[in-house]
């Protein structure tokens, strides 16, 4: 039995937007390049030929990819969620111990995380060490820069 993948409504929807696009928009664009290219006459010469080919190859893999995440998907409406833990889909404001700096993230699904809009991954170590803790609590995660300690200083929903 595969593990379900826990993702937002909106990681999702992105997910088969993504899908859509591939299946119905680039693959008839690859294989008409696929075809023009051929017309060229030598295929074993023809840098449009194979580049048309590995594009397809990219194309075709990346499509059994998100239908594979879709299938196990595990949509979870964040805006139903509420308590006071940490838990996946949970808004979570930290205190840095050592630089007083603020931060704000979101724990989302693997395939959604982006750390830059502040979602971060539901396995990621900071997430897995903030899990069932409340505001007020300290937690310490081990980092590729060391060790960090955050405060959680507040947990919202939605």
């Amino acid at each position: 039995m595969m593990d379900k993948i826990p993702m937002t409504i909106g990681g999702f929807a992105k997910l088969e937007a993504e899908l859509k696009q591939r299946q119905q928009i680039e693959r008839p664009r690859i294989i008409a390049a696929i075809s023009e290219a051929r017309a060229h006459g030598d295929l074993s010469e023809n840098a449009e030929y194979h580049s048309a080919k590995e594009q397809q190859s990219h194309n075709e893999g990346r499509i059994v990819e998100l239908e594979a995440t879709i299938t196990r998907a595990d949509v979870i409406d964040v805006t139903k969620l509420s308590g006071e833990t940490v838990k996946f889909g949970a808004t979570v404001k930290l205190i840095d111990e050592d630089t007083e700096e603020e931060k704000v993230w979101q724990i989302v699904g693997d395939s959604e995380a982006d750390a830059k809009a502040g979602r971060i991954s539901i396995s990621s170590p900071l997430a897995r060490a903030l899990i069932g803790k409340k505001a007020g609590v300290s937690v310490e995660v081990t980092t590729p820069k060391g060790a960090k300690s955050y405060e959680v200083v507040e947990v919202r929903w939605g």
